[in-house]
């Protein structure tokens, strides 16, 4: 999720929030927008490398919606239906325009069937529902049931989100939703090879993610780099391991150092990176004329640059842990205490909201 206020006025921010490749297809970019100018504005500036863009109005953080982003935008359909269809007109018909929403209440389906139906008829590619409110906790589950109804109420494509952890909770979710595809954050985050059809993440996986962190260097941030290898080892370190991987010092070669020391990579061999590197990024460039000339109308002619100085000095990518990554220490902190004798704890890890942090909405 690319905050696209940022994209559109900070180089650095597009620099750090997103790169590719040449082999990176199909490939959709995901913004948090409020408003239209953002939203147009972004999704041309990244159009000539990537298949689509995508509106999140799921996010559920205190952030995010105090801000008027995400699931905050669920009170105002409408403005969602104006940001997606200028964005539709706007677009070759070829390039998928889609958007992430929740539901509006657990009991109440038509509600969101409604909105669904007018989201539709602005002419998206498909959309995405995440099968809880915004105040929902993780542990309540998936309404498959209101999933279900909303798939048969509209023409385009569902795709189903919530609790996919596993392929078979995908196929379960097709099943009994029959969508035309699921969507999973936190369980991709914990096993990036799920849709491999692994059940928890492979030590090949850990060292593909190695070889690309230390072929990338300084394209990746440490903390993009740190969080990756958190999440997906949660299944093969010990709590009293996994608390000291999130407690390093902020030095890379450490974090390398420190996978290379706990987890048998030594015999794994990299089927992608064996004797050949990785693909190289593509360095793309971006033109902010669109955006400026809009932003100037809106202020009724005035040239502002003081806005977009701004927020190119402030933007800072690792001023905050993120919301999932902070749950997953506090989890630690607050169990590693009572490890028993095999570096297991038998106390429960802390809930958090549905959302977790910038990186994903689930």
């Amino acid at each position: 999720m690319i905050m696209a206020d940022s994209f559109c006025k900070s180089e650095k921010a597009r620099l750090n929030e997103f790169t590719t490749n040449e082999e990176d297809t199909p490939l959709i970019a995901q913004f948090a927008a409020n408003n239209t100018i953002d939203f147009l504005s972004a999704s041309e500036m990244v159009y000539p490398y990537v298949d689509g863009v995508d509106l999140n109005c799921g996010c559920p953080q205190r952030w995010a919606m105090a801000e008027g982003y995400g699931s905050a935008l669920l009170k105002t359909p409408e403005l969602i239906a104006d940001m997606l269809g200028t964005v539709r007109r706007n677009m070759p018909s070829t390039f998928s325009v889609s958007v992430k929403v929740r539901l509006l209440s657990s009991t109440d389906h038509k509600r969101t069937i409604d909105m669904c139906r007018q989201l539709e008829a602005t002419g998206i590619t498909f959309l995405t529902v995440h099968g809880r409110t915004a105040p929902e906790m993780t542990k309540v589950p998936v309404h498959k049931d209101a999933l279900q109804e909303i798939k048969q109420s509209i023409g385009i494509p569902m795709v189903a989100n919530g609790d996919i952890f596993t392929l078979d909770d995908a196929e379960q979710m097709y099943l009994q939703t029959k969508c035309d595809g699921v969507m999973t954050a936190r369980g991709i985050l914990s096993n990036p090879a799920l849709f491999a059809g692994h059940s928890s993440t492979p030590v090949e996986c850990v060292k593909r993610w190695l070889n690309i962190c230390q072929q990338a260097d300084t394209d990746i941030t440490y903390q993009c780099m740190h969080h990756h290898f958190s999440f997906m080892t949660e299944s093969l370190l010990t709590k009293r391991l996994r608390y000291e991987l999130n407690n390093l010092s902020k030095e890379k070669q450490k974090v390398y150092e420190f996978i290379q020391t706990h987890l048998p990579l030594d015999g794994v061999v990299d089927d992608v990176g064996s004797g050949r590197q990785y693909p190289e990024k593509i360095s793309c460039t971006y033109s902010e004329r669109n955006y400026r000339e809009r932003t100037t109308v809106v202020n009724g002619g005035r040239k502002d640059d003081s806005t977009a100085a701004s927020a190119g000095s402030l933007y800072d990518p690792e001023a905050s842990e993120g919301n999932f990554f902070q749950s997953k220490r506090v989890e630690l902190d607050a169990t590693t205490p009572a490890l028993d004798g095999d570096g297991e704890s038998t106390v429960d890890g802390v809930d958090f909201m549905d959302g977790g942090c910038i990186l994903f909405d689930e």
